[in-house]
């Protein structure tokens, strides 16, 4: 498939700012979360329960990104996108059920989130086939 701009900046988009945040979660988690007012201290079973979510991350960064360059991984680079951008709001919407509002910085990444995940439900949405030469990624049926 091949990428209209818009596509190709959100997905872009996306991928650097996975790639950077898990690239900082698992490299530098302490100054990674004090940036949201949050003192992780130095248990070593929490450090590492942080890291490898944050490798995660930072691959399915990788992953978002590939898409902008090969045309083969757009499926799978959106995938992760939506997946990401998706479970992120999610898990901290239970969180704020359960657990009570966080910090303004949270809601803030939250915010973020939510404006990335609707930005690429709107550069990816099923569109009909508009003429037989226009390359759609997907197509509804008539």
């Amino acid at each position: 498939m091949k990428l209209n701009r818009f596509q190709h900046i959100i997905l872009g988009i996306s991928g650097v700012t996975a790639c950077a945040i898990g690239t900082l979660i698992a490299l530098a988690p302490h100054a990674f979360y004090a940036s949201y007012g949050i003192t992780l201290g130095q248990d070593p079973n929490l450090l590492n329960e942080l890291r490898a979510p944050g490798a995660g991350l930072a691959v399915f960064g990788a992953l978002m990104l590939a898409g902008m360059f090969r045309a083969a991984m757009v499926p799978i680079a959106l995938g992760v996108a939506l997946t990401v951008y998706l479970a992120f709001p999610a898990g901290r919407i239970v969180g704020i059920v359960l657990d009570g509002m966080p910090a303004g910085s949270v809601i803030g990444a939250l915010g973020f989130e939510i404006f990335i995940a609707g930005l690429l439900l709107i550069a990816f949405r099923p569109m009909r086939k508009v003429d037989a030469s226009a390359e759609r990624f997907v197509d509804l049926p008539r």
